[in-house]
């Protein structure tokens, strides 16, 4: 997963739990499925993606050894639920820290490509990470 450089002077309404549903419904074969009370969005029955307990963040599926890099450059943006993050390959989200829904996007598109099945990546070639292929 990578950061975005963020624009300065940015002026943008923030995103709310709205826009990731919206988003995360967007990408193929997703579904909601609620679980511990919160909305989770799932490709092949495998979470990729969870709204949080105020809405205020999501929560993502990130490779573990990409957390601490993301989390050191934008720490208003990325952060770990201690205690119960450290463990899994997962990934907190302020939405209020990010730029716009291009962006919201690309990050949840990061985190479908990783559970999504071979086959599902292989039929959306457009969501490939620029550089692969």
């Amino acid at each position: 997963m990578t950061a975005r450089k963020p624009r300065s002077n940015s002026a943008t309404t923030p995103l709310t739990a709205a826009d990731v549903r919206s988003a995360a419904l967007s990408l193929p074969d997703t579904t909601e499925k609620l679980a511990w009370g919160q909305p989770t969005f799932r490709v092949a029955g495998r979470i990729f993606a969870s709204l949080g307990e105020d809405d205020t963040a999501m929560g993502v599926k990130c490779p573990k050894e990409d957390r601490a890099e993301l989390i050191a450059t934008e720490p208003e943006k990325f952060f770990l639920k201690e205690g119960h993050d450290d463990h899994y390959a997962w990934l907190r989200v302020r939405l209020a820290a990010l730029e716009d829904a291009e962006e919201l996007a690309a990050i949840l598109a990061d985190a479908w490509r990783q559970v999504a099945p071979r086959r599902l990546l292989a039929a959306h070639p457009e969501l490939e990470e620029p550089g692969e292929g």
